[in-house]
């Protein structure tokens, strides 16, 4: 067998089979099997389902998407994200009839609260977010709103607006007419115009003492 000569590269699965011959332990990790380290602190931003307003009547709700990311702004992905509603008043219930539902964010960092049903109840509500991941946690919340949205709601704000554009346009029309005629005489047959009156001051006179 050749010595192996000072600063010749050893083949890693020859340099496996020389440390476990010897006795040595083997440091070598490939790049697959190290792990990332965990974050120093998470934060949850919320893509969509802020500000929302649901319609009581047809019992849905718009989805709630939050992306999770590190100290960094780099997305997460595999982290736990739990959405929570409120016990009592405006609030609703998931598809699993709960109201708290746990998702995984996929690769994007992303977590979407799916199936939310909104109960009869009107008014605003918030809903919690906690997302975890290795030990680190964050919080944040979704504000949402239980409406009645109908029809004939829609229908009476519209005609207002109508009305309000008729009253205008008929004013301004009024207004062009007038402003046509004016200076016009008017018909000394007409028995509806009022005739003109014309005041004239007379000579003044100053009388002796």
């Amino acid at each position: 067998m050749q010595p192996i000569r000072r600063g010749a590269r050893i083949h890693p699965v020859l340099s496996t089979v020389l440390c476990f011959l010897v006795g040595l332990p083997h440091s070598g990790v490939s790049a697959s099997e190290q792990e990332s380290p965990a974050p120093a602190k998470l934060s949850i931003v919320v893509v969509e389902g802020d500000g929302a307003i649901n319609n009581i009547r047809q019992r849905t709700a718009r989805e709630s998407i939050v992306q999770v990311e590190d100290e960094n702004h780099r997305p997460i992905a595999g982290a736990a994200v739990l959405f929570m509603l409120p016990d009592s008043g405006p609030s609703g219930t998931f598809t699993n009839g709960t109201r708290t539902l746990q998702v995984m964010t996929d690769g994007k960092g992303r977590a979407v609260a799916k199936g939310l049903r909104v109960n009869n109840v009107q008014g605003k509500f918030q809903i919690q977010v906690q997302a975890s991941y290795e030990g680190v946690t964050s919080t944040t919340t979704i504000t949402q709103v239980n409406s009645i949205i109908t029809a004939a709601a829609v229908g009476g704000i519209s005609g207002k607006v109508v009305a309000i554009l008729v009253i205008a346009g008929g004013a301004a029309a009024g207004g062009v007419i007038a402003a046509t005629r004016k200076g016009k005489p008017a018909s000394s047959t007409s028995p509806s115009t009022p005739t003109p009156t014309t005041i004239s001051a007379g000579t003044p006179s100053v009388g002796g003492p």
